[in-house]
């Protein structure tokens, strides 16, 4: 294995973590340290990654870069009732260019991934997602990614990749495997018609902030089908964190985003899990704080995963069949957990990739929903997006 970018853990976070109670997540890690090196990887389920990168930062100034307050703010906390086996690799630094980070992040997930384990990854600026997507070049045919933030990140793809523009070069670049794109809680006002158009016109899906405040549910089905989850800190509101950050008034509560965190970790296709855009600072124990118990809610989501979506066998689930619109929609009910699915038909006539019928997340209420003769609007995308394919 060639972990050879990875940088061990600092030993002011090591001394930090002696110091600490024997319960402390700090002290049940499998550590990267200069001493020691890369931890034996054998049963390991989640592994932290720092990426020291934020070059492509529109905001970037030239400031020094460490993720060493967060690891104290994390290593503090005690875990739940876990079986989990959890690793710290330590940081992947800046490269001679941004394009050597970028390699170098691709190259270490990649890595993780074929071990099937589920990398962590904190940053940086969010056009590291970009790095982490192409790792799954050779993994899967098609990759679906959730942004959680208050802009659609689309951007220009002529221009230089930003993190404000990754998504754009994610849909251009070759090789196509971007299959769904989905936003979580952007505001309107921080994204152009044209974008918000182009979102309609690809088939994405849109969250905004209002819907996901009014009901968090909505998240877990969309993260359900993620293989990818981003998360920019610009999407909570300013009073969660320092002045710092330089946030918005509005956005996500912690608590809103510790449960986003918690559905990402739950879901059995996550792969991956980035939280990026964070500013470092010595005197900002609240943003900490918050990104520390996002990691913690995420890995209390994966403990918790149940293996529900196997349908090989009709023992395991509830098959029920309703009309809307003329349309006849098959729905499955997971008997273990409760979780519902909801068919997209094979189209025979189409090049679709997927070449065979996709069950797609869905909830009750959309059952019930297509019980009163409305066609639920993720079912609408996939349908047309199957048909794009």
């Amino acid at each position: 294995m060639n972990f050879s970018f990875l940088s061990p853990v600092a030993n002011a976070v090591l001394s930090h973590n002696e110091l600490l109670s024997m319960q402390a997540l700090g002290r049940k890690l499998r550590i990267h340290s200069e001493e020691e090196g890369i931890p034996d990887l054998t049963g390991v389920s989640v592994a932290l990654i720092g990426v020291l990168e934020n070059r492509n930062s529109v905001d970037y100034i030239g400031e020094e870069y460490d993720l060493n307050e967060v690891r104290k703010a994390f290593y503090a906390l005690y875990p739940g009732s876990w079986n989990v086996t959890i690793a710290d690799l330590g940081d992947i630094e800046k490269g001679e260019s941004v394009e050597d980070t970028y390699f170098a992040l691709k190259t270490t997930v990649s890595i993780l991934i074929e071990k099937k384990i589920i990398p962590i990854i904190i940053g940086g600026s969010q056009d590291l997602t970009y790095p982490i997507y192409r790792a799954y070049d050779n993994v899967m045919p098609m990759v679906n990614i959730v942004n959680v933030d208050a802009k659609f990140d689309l951007g220009d793809s002529a221009k230089p990749i930003k993190n404000n523009s990754f998504i754009g070069k994610i849909i251009l670049d070759e090789p196509y495997n971007l299959f769904n794109y989905a936003a979580i809680g952007y505001q309107t006002y921080f994204n152009s018609q044209e974008e918000i158009d182009l979102m309609e016109r690809l088939y994405f899906e849109a969250y905004r902030l209002g819907e996901v405040s009014n009901d968090i549910t909505i998240v877990e089905p969309v993260m359900r089908d993620a293989n990818i989850v981003s998360v920019d800190l610009g999407v909570l509101k300013a009073s969660e964190v320092s002045l710092k950050q330089r946030l918005s008034p509005n956005g996500l509560d912690g608590k809103e985003i510790c449960a986003v965190s918690r559905y990402a970790g739950i879901s059995n296709k996550v792969s991956a899990f980035g939280i990026f855009d964070y500013k470092p600072s010595y005197d900002d124990e609240m943003t900490e704080m918050l990104i520390a118990q996002m990691i913690w809610y995420f890995i209390e989501g994966f403990n918790y995963r149940v293996k529900d979506d196997d349908f090989v066998t009709g023992n395991n689930h509830q098959k029920y069949i309703t009309l809307a619109e003329s349309h006849e929609l098959v729905f499955y009910k997971s008997i273990k957990t409760g979780r519902w699915w909801i068919e997209i038909p094979f189209l025979a006539n189409v090049n679709n990739k997927l070449k065979k019928h996709t069950l797609l997340p869905c909830t009750h209420k959309d059952y019930l929903d297509a019980c009163n003769n409305q066609i639920p609007d993720r079912w609408y995308k996939a349908f047309q997006k199957n048909s794009v394919y």
